[in-house]
């Protein structure tokens, strides 16, 4: 068996040892400990690291695929690995050679659990206008402001934090028992429930100036815009996790399901809610795929090929996610519902990481860019002249 279907196999055999669980921890509002700890032993975690740092150099297929399988059983669980992996590939490519040294196998094995502190009360889509400070002082830096719905926030061990430098972008780590660092743990939210989000305050934390993260200036086109590439190409393969899911779950329920001596799927309004999804589902799939492609050849098409899976894959967990409730009825609203519950985490995909609205200008940006080139590149042919005799 290769790497990638190492990769693939291993997650697939810890999803199916947590499946049981994930509707508790959802209900709990938190993902044990244990079981990030599990997660990390089982090499679930940052796996296209090169394996200097503790990864396994998967290829962006496999690390998708993992992905999904993870996905397929717990939103939640699925966070971490993205969580994870966001703030390992911005480390990998930006930070010094002594922060990728001394951090990246630690998010490799679970030893430190990431968090990405970026979203402000003023900042969301728009991250330039974070109002963090990260001052000089001395042979330190000062970290001062608040951010909010940081995923695992309220347990992160090292925070990737955005503010600015001098007026300029920046990226700063800080460790999660820095004094001044203060958390408030969301409790409730539509989805994502065991993903332990939290808001935080900075009061003054100070950490090294080693801590920095590239020069200021490079703290979000460089830095913040790896880690948000990264994690919306591993969230679009949890949302085809999640639209795989819900749409094995409404297929057996509609064949397994009859009233009235009829079964479900003999309806035909049921048989053509289940070929929609099944269109969804594998559409998504391929726009993962092509995505994967284009990472792996380095393309410069990647970024918005990343964009646009990620915003067919959300879409299509939330269309099948909402078919699967209806055609399970009262039984797709119970509390440990798996289809009720990726019916509230799919929602929340078409926010993070890019709104589909967002998501949609980004996209025809880059229609018309292409489109563009195209006539650019198209030699025009003279229209001959005829002169009469």
């Amino acid at each position: 068996m290769d790497t990638d279907d190492t990769v693939v196999a291993e997650a697939t055999d810890f999803a199916d040892t947590v499946r049981s669980a994930a509707a508790g921890w959802d209900r709990a509002g938190a993902l044990p400990s244990a079981v990030v700890a599990e997660a990390g032993a089982a090499g679930l975690l940052a796996r296209d690291l090169p394996r200097r740092y503790g990864g396994a150099g998967a290829s962006p297929e496999a690390l998708g695929e993992a992905t999904a399988r993870i996905g397929a059983v717990c939103s939640s669980l699925r966070a971490l690995l993205t969580v994870q992996g966001m703030v390992a590939a911005a480390l990998a490519r930006w930070g010094s050679a002594d922060q990728r040294e001394r951090w990246l196998p630690a998010l490799a094995t679970g030893a430190r659990v990431a968090g990405f502190a970026a979203t402000e009360e003023g900042a969301g889509t728009e991250l330039s206008a974070v109002a963090t400070s990260i001052e000089p002082v001395g042979d330190s830096v000062r970290v001062t402001g608040r951010k909010q719905w940081v995923t695992f926030g309220a347990t992160a061990d090292l925070l990737l934090v955005i503010g600015r430098l001098g007026g300029a972008p920046a990226a700063v780590l800080v460790e999660g028992d820095r004094p001044g660092l203060r958390r408030e743990p969301v409790r409730g939210q539509l989805g994502l429930r065991a993903a332990q989000v939290a808001h935080l305050d900075l009061d003054g934390v100070r950490v090294p100036r080693s801590h920095l993260v590239a020069p200021a200036g490079f703290g979000l086109s460089h830095v913040a815009g790896t880690a948000l590439d990264h994690g919306r190409y591993t969230v679009a393969w949890g949302c085809v996790g999640m639209a795989r899911a819900c749409q094995r779950a409404a297929t057996g329920h509609a064949v397994d399901r009859t009233q009235g001596e009829v079964r479900l799927a003999d309806h035909q309004v049921v048989r053509a809610m289940l070929g929609r999804g099944h269109v969804a589902v594998t559409a998504a799939e391929q726009l993962c795929r092509h995505a994967a492609r284009l990472r792996a050849a380095r393309d410069p098409d990647a970024v918005a090929g990343t964009v646009l899976a990620k915003y067919a894959a959300s879409r299509a967990a939330a269309q099948v996610s909402r078919d699967a409730v209806q055609v399970h009825g009262a039984a797709g609203c119970d509390a440990d519902s798996l289809v009720g519950r990726f019916l509230r985490d799919a929602t929340v995909m078409r926010i993070i990481e890019g709104s589909d609205e967002v998501s949609e200008l980004h996209l025809a940006d880059h229609a018309i860019r292409a489109h563009r080139r195209r006539d650019a590149a198209t030699p025009t042919t003279p229209v001959p002249v005829v002169v009469p005799s």
